[in-house]
């Protein structure tokens, strides 16, 4: 491609305006030329196009570019090899601070979490996520007097699928639980300061034998519950959720316990608040308990 060096261009075509984005109305800042041929700072057209796929000048069509969103990973990469070297670290900084906060539905420690993001401001916090490296955010359900719960799940990203209207699938896999401390709000989405959540170790023996024997008694129930449902809801589960995870040797291998019962209780049919309770404990005998009392009360209704 043939191109002028800025020597080459008469002083007299040359004007100021045309260095500054005409939404933000400052000089350029990382810029990007669409389709029809004007130029916009990267974050200002993104803001733009959160809310319609159209050129904000000329009004043309942008959905072929909103599903491409190539210029990502090379703007990303160019820029961060430009960044001091102590400056990298950076956006991976206190992780519990100001974390935005999806405020949506239940999610749970290995549980796959997939989104269907179409919200402007959720746009704008999914983008937001990928571009500072963390690729996660907090998932809580809704709260009538907090806005949102008090406690929730981190999500991790580990794909998204840009459609042409703006509109994104992101495939999302449950990471850390944690309790809210403190709520915010950032450009329309809600943030928090947090506090991760980690199961108290038990270790008297004795009583690590009666955690083994309600677990393995737990996860019987578990099993035979799911092999007793319909045929079809059996498989909508199995499409949605995948395979009930297989029984762990060291129930306290991780701070979350055995990854079998969160996803057997993302698939129970059973109240949120419910849910929500058992997410925010700390104890896997008093989690177990729980889970035992959802599946004796469905195992009934099954015998009828």
């Amino acid at each position: 491609m043939f191109s002028l060096a800025y020597g080459d261009i008469p002083e007299e075509l040359i004007d100021v305006s045309d260095f500054e984005c005409s939404l933000c109305m400052r000089l350029f800042f990382e810029p990007v030329t669409t389709p029809c041929g004007h130029s916009f700072c990267k974050n200002c057209l993104e803001r733009c196009l959160d809310h319609a796929p159209y050129c904000p000048l000329c009004k043309e069509s942008l959905k072929e570019y909103l599903a491409d969103r190539r210029y990502f990973s090379s703007h990303k990469k160019k820029n961060y090899e430009l960044l001091p070297f102590n400056s990298k670290g950076k956006p991976h900084r206190n992780l519990t601070k100001n974390v935005p906060i999806f405020v949506c539905t239940m999610a749970y420690p290995t549980v796959p979490c997939p989104l269907h993001v179409f919200e402007p401001r959720y746009r704008l916090m999914i983008r937001r996520s990928i571009q500072t490296g963390t690729k996660q955010f907090g998932m809580c359900v809704s709260d009538t007097q907090n806005s949102f719960a008090d406690y929730g799940c981190m999500l991790q990203i580990r794909n998204v699928h840009f459609l042409p209207d703006g509109r994104s699938v992101v495939d999302t896999v449950g990471g850390k639980r944690f309790r809210v401390l403190k709520r915010g709000m950032k450009d329309g989405y809600c943030t928090a300061d947090i506090e991760y959540l980690e199961d108290v170790k038990v270790e008297d023996e004795d009583e690590i034998k009666n955690l083994r024997e309600l677990h393995d008694l737990v996860y019987s129930q578990a099993c035979s519950w799911f092999q007793n449902l319909r045929d079809r809801f059996r498989s909508q589960i199995l499409q949605h959720f995948g395979s009930m995870p297989e029984r762990e040797e060291n129930l306290q291998a991780t701070p979350n316990g055995p990854a079998w019962c969160w996803w057997l209780l993302a698939v129970l049919p059973v109240d949120p608040r419910y849910q929500l309770s058992v997410l925010s404990m700390k104890s896997l005998k008093e989690r177990l308990t729980k889970i035992q009392h959802i599946l004796t009360y469905f195992s009934r209704d099954q015998s009828k």
